[in-house]
């Protein structure tokens, strides 16, 4: 029952910060649209912060669930790792992007839960680590060419995702840029003698 409850609250806040933004929104504002008093919300969360955490805590755990299901998926490792990441960034960002407030959000998100993106971001690396050795281990690709590691490869991923949406707000130009990137690399770690499409397949919008 409080394991619903604490839902029902993240669930609530999560639309109440995204009309007010972080800053404006009161634990009162919060219990109200729960349909409970603030005495009772305090029972749950202790403050504005601890509650905002603990949404934050759910959405990655919630995203790297989604991870797993598209890097067990169908598909060659790169594309799979290429749904992994769109899943990911692009749950974490739905949920707060659509409102007027969502870049006061995504500040307050660095501000107050950078712990929790830090360790949601390196085990995200540990994913995709993992599925490019297996996929080395079954012959899919080879890191010797390039000289380098499936660990390598992971952070480089991660850091170019991170840097495309730094320096373009266009998602089609971030796109377009992540696809050539995952080209590079794909060429880079294919075992020698396999060839490499150009162009990857159209993607699919999730």
């Amino acid at each position: 029952m409080a394991a619903n409850r604490n839902e029902h609250i993240l669930d609530t806040a999560l639309t109440v910060f995204s009309r007010y933004g972080y800053a404006k929104t009161t634990m009162q504002d919060i219990a109200r649209a729960a349909g409970m008093s603030r005495a009772a919300l305090y029972l749950h969360f202790s403050t504005k912060e601890d509650l905002f955490r603990a949404g934050a805590r759910r959405a990655h755990s919630r995203a790297l669930g989604q991870v797993d299901e598209s890097l067990a998926g169908q598909g060659d490792v790169l594309s799979r790792i290429d749904a992994a990441m769109d899943v990911y960034f692009g749950g974490l960002m739905a949920q707060i992007s659509s409102g007027v407030h969502g870049g006061e959000l995504l500040d307050a998100g660095l501000t107050i839960t950078g712990d929790i993106v830090s360790e949601a971001h390196t085990a995200l690396a540990a994913r995709l680590a993992s599925a490019l050795d297996a996929a080395a281990a079954a012959g899919e690709v080879q890191f010797s060419n390039a000289d380098t590691t499936a660990e390598d490869i992971a952070r480089l991923l991660l850091a170019v995702a991170d840097g495309l949406k730094e320096t373009s707000t266009d998602p089609a130009l971030r796109r377009e840029h992540q696809d050539l990137f995952l080209r590079l690399v794909r060429a880079a770690i294919a075992p020698s003698g396999t060839s490499v499409p150009s162009r990857r397949a159209p993607h699919r919008q999730s």
